[in-house]
């Protein structure tokens, strides 16, 4: 090898250390310029996460769900830290958007939620905002006088509903059958209008449209009401069993807002705005709506616990749907009894009473 190649290679082998060297010190600067990676920087990288949807509730016209207005109104859900869409129905629409997948909860009664649920669509009631004490009635017209003078005459109602139940018991009551009337299938919104017109002799219906059917056909009368069988009709929160076990913490924040909005429409100093509120929701008079609530017992937080326990009374909602769930079945309404344990989960209203732990004291410096 010649002097000349020796010295070519060596010089291109210094040049070549220089320039790694200096892109090695351009790397650390560059490094060094951006400072240290940490947890928090990384972190920082991250995309938001996606915000939770909302919850969708669908509720209707009955005393008892109106009154969920009153946390609408003055922010209760948003001050807990929930966000949730309530959907405004009519009964029987509010339970179709419900098997529909449209909404993730509906509130209905605890018979009603075994008949939603027999073809498939379960639900889970978390929640009973009280019991029928009243404002459920069958109405008859002029001249008809009890459950007994109603043999072979015609009832307009929901068929397969809540007060198609009610009738059936009233009937036992009296020593009757549902088989011993004709039931004709009228949409609760309905009954007033149809108890006027004299296609029937009698409706089912809840207020406000019971007392709408008493009002429009002079000489009519309420010859049973749910009050004579407290505890057949529970109002319920009925959710999705998949919205449940996926957004269990935010149904919990749901049942803690009603417990603070039901405190508030019993303590008689709020009356005036409690009504003002929830008859603006429904549409009615204030005057008039005041005349409902009598008819809805609603249940303080610890009342409405301890109806989950199992009993099999009408002072259990366990009791009360299995009475729904065999008449259901003996009306046709569904072949198969239900799994009414099933439906059923007080565990969240349990929670939403606990007591929050007292903050620990700071240690002392």
């Amino acid at each position: 090898m010649t002097d000349v190649s020796l010295r070519r290679k060596l010089l291109l082998s210094v040049t070549f250390g220089l320039v790694v060297a200096a892109l090695g010190c351009d790397k650390k600067e560059t490094a060094a310029a951006a400072g240290p990676t940490t947890a928090a920087s990384t972190k920082a990288e991250e995309p938001p996460k996606p915000a939770k949807p909302p919850l969708r509730i669908a509720f209707s016209d009955w005393p008892g769900w109106t009154a969920f207005e009153i946390g609408i109104r003055k922010g209760w859900f948003k001050e807990a830290g929930v966000d949730t869409t309530f959907e405004w129905f009519e009964y029987t629409p509010s339970m179709e958007a419900f098997t529909a997948g449209k909404v993730d909860a509906v509130m209905m009664t605890m018979g009603d939620a075994l008949v939603t649920g027999a073809p498939g669509a379960r639900s889970v009631a978390i929640l009973i905002t009280d019991y029928s004490n009243g404002n459920d009635m069958i109405v008859a017209k002029k001249g008809i006088g009890s459950i007994k003078a109603l043999k072979g005459k015609k009832i307009g109602l929901e068929t397969g509903l809540v007060e198609h139940l009610m009738l059936t018991k009233a009937l036992e009551k009296s020593g009757l059958k549902i088989t011993d009337v004709k039931l004709v299938n009228v949409p609760t919104h309905q009954t007033a209008q149809t108890l006027t017109s004299g296609n029937v002799d009698a409706i089912g219906a809840w207020q406000p449209n019971s007392g709408q059917a008493l009002k429009a056909s002079p000489g009519s009368k309420a010859i049973f009401t749910s009050a004579d069988v407290p505890g057949l009709v529970y109002d319920l929160v009925c959710v999705n069993p998949q919205s449940l076990n996926q957004r269990r913490a935010d149904w919990v924040k749901v049942v803690k807002v009603w417990n603070r909005i039901v405190t508030y429409v019993r303590d008689p100093a709020n009356q005036a705005e409690v009504v003002k509120m929830m008859a603006g929701r429904a549409g009615v008079p204030p005057e008039e709506y005041a005349k409902f609530l009598p008819g809805t017992r609603f249940l303080t937080p610890e009342e409405a616990l301890a109806r989950f326990e199992p009993k099999d009374t009408l002072e259990s909602l366990f009791g009360s749907g299995k009475v729904a769930d065999e008449s259901n079945v003996a009306n046709k309404v569904y072949a198969q009894p239900q799994p009414v344990a099933a439906y059923i989960n007080g565990s969240l209203s349990k929670e939403a009473l606990a007591k929050e732990p007292l903050a620990k004291e700071a240690a002392p410096k």
